[in-house]
């Protein structure tokens, strides 16, 4: 889409049309995996990405085998008798209920090596994301790069580079203006401003991507939400909600646009994963993200740069902040896939729990009794989340059509999920088919 026609459009056509599911016809699959068909070269129109196969032969023929076959494993696998408790017995239920604690353990390990930078004198929030970016970069641009050609890079930066460094800007600045909400707030008004994220993520979804919410799925995260008042109580009546913030208004403005800025980015993250290769959405992110991010912390961090501690220790903790962040981006778009942005952020909100574990053996922290009860209480509702749903959870996603033709058949989809219990029972297509991730 060129600029002056994005001008010319209201906001909500623009994210309608991209995100809706009937503009998203994708690429026509050829002997060369991931090329894109004529229809994606057209000016004006934005196509998202169907799913990524490498076929060889009748190409046409192998594309209808290859729906009629994830048809067939879907019905198959949604015939299946399933009672309220069916999907916590699956795999898939143990595997993003650890990934979801695996990432809260991350985010609190950024927190942990953020606190000793600080306690340095080294407060550099941009400047010490950028590496992250660039170390996204490396891995993710080089093999995309590999795997594409630059020719096919180039074309696919040209056409929905906009879209990408939408999906960036809106990350750095959820990074951004969370860690500068911390200057003026407290940290009780921050961490509640930060349940405003979930709200994005939910609305977002139900209208944009017509995701529709169960009754177990409400519940589930208004006990998560409850799990976590009871851990923002338990710090108030310890007195470790950080006290009267410097200017309380202007850091609670800062934690709001850096809830919603997250929300938006995780929204638009799923939707990008569950159509294209999850390399090629970490590639652009790393690649617009350092860009951003440089520029930023150019203009925001100059001084703070020059004032910060500089010594072999702050180098070690801007190395672990920058790998587990990393490693944190790394495994984010697995769980989108599997589960959803929403359950995403519900998971995150054990990070307080594991925060203070790590607090005691660190820095002295003392445990209080309700930490427990709130912990218990999270888990609990990541459990009832998922109660009396379909076999297949949240990997069905339901702007991808109802035999998910608009995805892509990576690790954690349904689209995968079919077409392998279609190759059991021999109704796979005949020619070779090979999985992106």
């Amino acid at each position: 889409m060129k600029l002056s026609e994005l001008a010319s459009s209201s906001l909500i056509q623009t994210l309608q049309s991209t995100f809706g599911p009937d503009n998203s016809r994708g690429y026509n699959q050829i002997p060369q995996q991931f090329e894109m068909a004529d229809e994606y070269r057209k000016p004006g129109q934005f196509q998202g990405p169907t799913a990524t196969v490498e076929v060889t032969g009748d190409t046409n023929g192998s594309v209808d085998a290859t729906n009629e076959a994830v048809s067939h494993g879907l019905q198959q696998i949604e015939a299946k008798k399933v009672h309220w408790y069916s999907y916590l017995a699956t795999t898939d239920f143990w595997v993003v209920l650890l990934l979801g604690q695996v990432l809260a353990l991350c985010i609190t390990a950024t927190n942990t090596f953020s606190t000793f930078l600080v306690n340095y004198g080294t407060s550099i929030p941009a400047f010490q994301t950028v590496f992250m970016y660039i170390l996204l970069s490396l891995i993710y641009l080089t093999y995309t790069l590999y795997a594409y050609g630059p020719k096919k890079y180039g074309k696919i930066l040209l056409k929905d580079g906009w879209k990408y460094f939408i999906l960036s800007f809106l990350d750095v600045q959820g990074n951004y203006f969370t860690v500068l909400a911390y200057r003026y707030t407290n940290i009780l008004s921050a961490q509640l401003i930060n349940f405003w994220a979930i709200v994005v993520v939910v609305i977002i979804s139900f209208l944009l991507l017509r995701v529709r919410y169960k009754i177990f799925q409400i519940i589930g995260i208004l006990v998560c939400c409850g799990g976590m008042g009871i851990l923002l109580a338990s710090d108030h009546i310890q007195g470790t909600n950080g006290g009267s913030g410097e200017n309380m208004i202007k850091g609670d403005l800062f934690a709001l646009l850096g809830a919603t800025c997250y929300g938006l980015t995780n929204v638009f993250e799923e939707w990008y994963v569950s159509k294209r290769p999850m390399y090629e959405v970490l590639s652009f992110m790393g690649l617009f993200g350092m860009i951003i991010n440089g520029v930023q912390a150019a203009i925001f961090d100059r001084e703070s740069f020059q004032q910060a501690t500089w010594n072999g220790e702050v180098i070690g903790y801007l190395v672990g902040y920058t790998l587990v962040l990393a490693f944190f981006y790394s495994v984010v778009p697995f769980i989108f896939r599997i589960a959803s942005a929403a359950f995403y952020n519900v998971s995150l909100l054990t990070g307080n729990f594991w925060g203070t574990i790590i607090g005691i053996h660190v820095f002295g922290y003392t445990i209080h009794f309700m930490y427990p009860i709130a912990f218990v209480c999270i888990i609990l509702g990541l459990t009832v989340y998922f109660l009396a749903g379909s076999i297949l959870g949240e990997s069905k996603k339901p702007w991808l059509g109802d035999n998910q033709e608009e995805g892509i058949a990576g690790f954690g989809t349904a689209k995968l999920k079919a077409l392998n219990t279609a190759r059991k029972q021999g109704l796979g297509p005949t020619s070779s088919v090979e999985n992106a991730v």
